[in-house]
């Protein structure tokens, strides 16, 4: 399996929620029992539920333990280059707009947090002060200057 690459705060991010999901499981499995004990499972949905319940922890649990396990922490060693850790201004026509390059699976463009293996993200790794970059959207062709590296 391929490295899968994380910032510092995404890799303890995702420990604290393997911890938490651990804490959580008894609970969940003591309910999925009391929950057999009551009888008919196929119409019982407290028991449908809990089961469901505690099929998303496992599967969580696993992921992050997969992921824990090929995990490798970057931190930006550059502000000279956009690497994981940079956070970046863009020069979009005349607006500026802010990125942080984060780990693989930490991304949240909601937050303007982009991974490398975003479009803009693979643009971006590498590129230095007044670098321009070209992508080609639905919208048509764009192109962003990196202003600053931090």
């Amino acid at each position: 399996m391929n490295q899968i690459r994380f910032t510092k705060e995404g890799f303890e991010k995702a420990k604290q929620e393997y911890e938490d999901l651990l804490k959580q499981r008894p609970a969940v499995v003591e309910d999925l029992k009391k929950a057999r004990e009551m009888g008919d499972l196929k119409e019982n949905g407290y028991y449908q539920a809990s089961r469901q319940k505690l099929s998303h922890i496992d599967g969580r649990l696993f992921r992050l333990k997969m992921d824990m396990k090929y995990a490798v922490i970057f931190e930006s060693t550059s502000e000279d280059t956009v690497s994981i850790g940079s956070k970046v201004t863009l020069l979009d026509k005349d607006k500026e707009l802010v990125y942080t390059i984060v780990g693989d699976f930490e991304a949240n463009p909601s937050e303007n947090k982009i991974s490398l293996l975003s479009p803009l993200g693979r643009a971006l790794e590498g590129k230095k002060i007044d670098d321009e970059v070209h992508l080609d959207l639905p919208r048509g062709k764009v192109i962003y200057k990196v202003l600053k590296i931090t």
